[in-house]
């Protein structure tokens, strides 16, 4: 297998969501046994392509994290599925872990409707 270069393995980073983005840390932390040192250095790559500063003063960038499950956790499941389109165990190691970030960097509305389904599935929800 060839060794991909730094620019090689940026332009793949940039063709995945947060999401995918966040699994990748996760499994590169347990792979090589470190830490990130913050979660925020992983969204900063991806919002590189604006003004940051800007979207910190107006607020139109959103993360929808899931606090708690509830009562009916295979449905808060499925309703991350969909939010998502994580696989079944993915989307279940989210809300295993709640609180989690299920959405993050989504617009008001996105988020709205996303905070609006899962607590219809009967989940906990904040949006920050």
């Amino acid at each position: 297998m060839a060794k991909l270069s730094t620019e090689e393995l940026l332009e793949q980073f940039k063709g995945l969501t947060l999401i995918e983005l966040s699994e990748f840390v996760k499994a590169f932390e347990e792979t090589f046994e470190v830490t990130a040192a913050a979660p925020v250095a992983v969204a900063g790559p991806a919002a590189a392509g604006g003004a940051p500063a800007e979207e910190v003063e107006e607020k139109d960038s959103f993360d929808v994290i899931l606090e708690a499950a509830g009562d009916k956790k295979i449905q808060v499941i499925k309703t991350v599925r969909e939010l998502t389109s994580l696989g079944l165990g993915e989307a279940k190691a989210v809300v295993d872990g709640a609180p989690k970030a299920v959405l993050e960097g989504a617009n008001k509305e996105t988020a709205d409707k996303a905070k609006a389904a899962l607590e219809e599935a009967g989940a906990t929800v904040t949006l920050k």
